[in-house]
């Protein structure tokens, strides 16, 4: 009777485990194309996707180019000196206006070149987190703002805009001046079935308290340039991004992104990508797939933005 009982449960237990092993391997969980093309990338062809991310190089510093259905937002915009070269490479794109700007905090290498931006394209919204800082930059995008008749807006927290067909919501945004890593503006971007995270400089104090959202994504812009400060293991692990970019200069004295970081991605199986190794890293999708190219492109000045680590 024994032997018969362990017979039974020896018989289910085989079948759990092939029935397991069946599920694991026919999961298709990755809906990610990744291919590399390094060099030049037709401007056709940007122009033709339905969805587009650019994580454009500009060294130690943040510059995201979205578009969808003819409309452009704009994620930080470098360094200072990174300004002139933007103006080009976005008019080299076809680009006249921007739908948002959005500065996610006010630190020189994430709001550098918005001035030149501000005065060389029309925009019709630009976000910011409610704070004043004593800087020269800061004062030039409030005057150039000023002499375009735009009004800085804060969005709110859990407030959500389109940009064509993709969805913008803002996960947090703080005025607190403590740390003016934590107030930035953190977004996630949604388009049909993929969805991008994009987190400014919001350290491992601001993750904490935004683990209960809907911060799932199948891409992520490694908080503070791969800081220590940012990627705790648990927050990672609830994204869970299929692909990671860090934005960061080659052999900055920062010593960034730091192993830690790298070796908590490569543990959860992410594609990590980075600008000072890859250039610009372009995402393009068509709502199910992503496909991500990497270019070379002039848009950095080689200078280490204001990391306040």
């Amino acid at each position: 009777m024994k032997n018969k009982i362990k017979y039974f449960f020896s018989t289910i237990m085989t079948i759990i485990i092939v029935i397991a092993l069946f599920i694991i391997e026919n999961e298709q969980p990755n809906n990610i194309i990744q291919k590399r093309q390094i060099e030049t990338i037709p401007a056709s062809q940007l122009k033709n996707a339905d969805f587009m991310i650019q994580f454009i190089d500009v060294g130690q510093a943040d510059c995201i180019l979205i578009q969808s259905k003819g409309k452009n937002a704009l994620v930080d915009a470098g360094n200072n000196k990174d300004g002139k070269k933007l103006v080009n490479y976005f008019q080299n794109l076809g680009i006249t206006s921007f739908q948002y700007l959005i500065a996610t905090h006010p630190h020189e290498d994430h709001i550098g070149g918005m001035d030149d931006i501000i005065k060389n394209f029309q925009v019709e919204k630009y976000y910011m987190p409610d704070i004043q800082v004593d800087m020269l930059t800061y004062t030039e995008i409030i005057d150039a703002l000023n002499k375009k008749g735009i009004k800085p807006e804060t969005p709110v927290i859990n407030s959500t805009f389109f940009l064509g067909e993709a969805e913008f919501k803002i996960i947090w945004i703080s005025h607190k001046e403590e740390d003016i890593n934590d107030t930035s503006i953190i977004i996630k971007i949604t388009y049909k079935s993929t969805s991008y995270l994009l987190t400014g400089d919001a350290t491992s104090n601001v993750e904490k308290q935004i683990l209960q959202k809907d911060i799932k994504s199948d891409v992520l812009k490694v908080g503070h340039h791969g800081s220590k400060y940012s990627s705790s293991a648990q927050f990672l692990k609830i994204v869970n991004p299929q692909i990671a970019v860090i934005t960061v200069e080659e052999n900055n004295d920062y010593g960034l992104p730091k192993d830690v970081v790298i070796d908590k991605l490569e543990y959860l199986g992410t594609k990590i990508y980075r600008t000072d190794k890859d250039g610009t890293i372009i995402l393009t999708s068509d709502g199910k797939n992503i496909n991500i190219q990497t270019t070379k492109t002039d848009t950095n000045e080689k200078k280490d933005g204001n990391l306040n680590e």
